[in-house]
């Protein structure tokens, strides 16, 4: 999954000799490469892609700077939405904010627009994923743990290094042109 994804976006960056159309075309397998090195992530997280722990954990960091996500970090609240998930009382560790039907009625209109405009498919699987893994990745949650900050600041590092690296060679609007498709559609 990682050989795909790493060809896939060099295909992309190609590609935008011929033509941006497809650059776009191309998105599509590219972000379904991403998707598998996370779906390769998470099952590390879970400790379940390999029998020994040290070997997902190191699976799982390497993976996690492709992702754009803390391994240590997102595993741990990963463990806390899976301890929390469904419960109302437990909300807000790795959750798509719920409300029920009576905060919702309660709620006045702006919060009652945010909320369905937040919930709206196209929102919370483009936008919002984007906005999730490449911004609220780079912060750790007041109370994180120290290995859970420091995954979070080397993961920071990492992922800056590799963007910076890539803007240096390709420039800022090829690099935004292949990376921004990757993130919406994956």
């Amino acid at each position: 999954s990682v050989i795909p994804f790493l060809f896939g976006w060099y295909l992309m960056y190609r590609s935008l000799e011929i033509g941006y159309w497809l650059t776009l075309i191309l998105a599509v397998p590219t972000a379904g490469f991403m998707v598998r090195c996370f779906i390769i992530f998470h099952d590390c997280c879970h400790g379940s892609f390999f029998k020994d722990i040290k070997a997902n954990d190191k699976l799982g960091l390497v993976m996690g700077v492709l992702v754009m996500t803390p391994y240590y970090y997102w595993k741990h609240e990963h463990a806390i939405h899976h301890a929390t998930a469904g419960d109302l009382d437990r909300r807000g560790t790795g959750d798509v904010y719920t409300m029920t039907v009576e905060e919702y009625l309660a709620a006045p209109w702006y919060k009652k627009a945010g909320y369905r405009i937040m919930r709206t498919p196209w929102i919370l699987f483009t936008v919002g994923a984007v906005i999730v893994f490449g911004v609220t990745h780079r912060f750790w949650t007041p109370g994180s743990g120290k290995r859970e900050r420091s995954s979070v600041i080397w993961t920071d590092l990492a992922v800056f290094a590799i963007i910076t690296w890539l803007v240096l060679e390709v420039g800022w609007a090829a690099f935004l042109m292949v990376q921004l498709p990757i993130m919406l559609i994956a």
